[in-house]
């Protein structure tokens, strides 16, 4: 049943060095498994964290819900005034989907004939949440939250002061005249709107739809 070798050489040899090959093909082994493991791990973190930034610049932007102006008079050359706004007040929401929106960190870009200008949301001064208890509230949390925007267009005190005319003193915009607005939030999405003036304002006007 068994074979008695007689030959040294026909004897099977285990020795040392098959060993220290063995255990350095384990090692080897064990290290690529390891920098794969690691390179997954990190690239699946940088997806995630690309998607939730993709995600937020689509979703976490504002929506418009109403445009209107202050009328008032307002000096477009030295010796005479006119009808014309110098207040816009703009009603947003959060688009559907979107997160909370911090009002205070979103870029405002008026563009017109008149030029461009543009700023930044100063908390309060230019923010009124109404459907918040909190006055000084300056975050969209809930889709059903309202925040009214104001943008000051006077030239001499105001923060977003805009002129079509540079004979134009006191700024604001006139009669037939219209403006596009960008609202950008923190997370880069941008909306816009278009504002357009009648053609006509008159004296019994304080406010106006744009």
């Amino acid at each position: 049943m068994f074979e008695t070798i007689l030959d040294e050489e026909e004897r099977g040899q285990v020795g040392i060095g098959t060993l220290i090959v063995f255990i350095a093909m384990v090692l080897v082994a064990a290290i690529a498994a390891g920098v794969l493991i690691n390179t997954a791990g990190f690239l699946q973190t940088q997806a995630e964290a690309t998607g939730e930034e993709s995600t937020s610049q689509v979703s976490d932007r504002l929506q418009v819900v109403s445009q209107s102006g202050n009328v008032t008079d307002l000096n477009i050359t030295n010796t005479s005034t006119e009808r014309a706004i110098d207040k816009l007040q703009i009603t947003v929401a959060q688009s559907p989907g979107a997160g909370n929106i911090d009002l205070s960190e979103v870029s405002v870009e008026l563009i017109g004939t008149g030029g461009q200008v543009s700023g930044t949301l100063n908390g309060t001064e230019n923010i009124d949440i109404f459907t918040d208890e909190n006055e000084d509230a300056v975050v969209l949390t809930d889709s059903g939250d309202r925040a009214e925007i104001t943008l000051n267009l006077n030239s001499t005190d105001g923060d977003f002061g805009y002129n079509l005319d540079p004979t134009n003193s006191d700024g604001g915009i006139e009669a037939g005249d219209s403006l596009s607005v960008t609202f950008t939030t923190a997370s880069g999405s941008s909306t816009t709107t278009e504002l357009r003036v009648p053609t006509t304002l008159t004296e019994e006007q304080t406010s106006v739809r744009l």
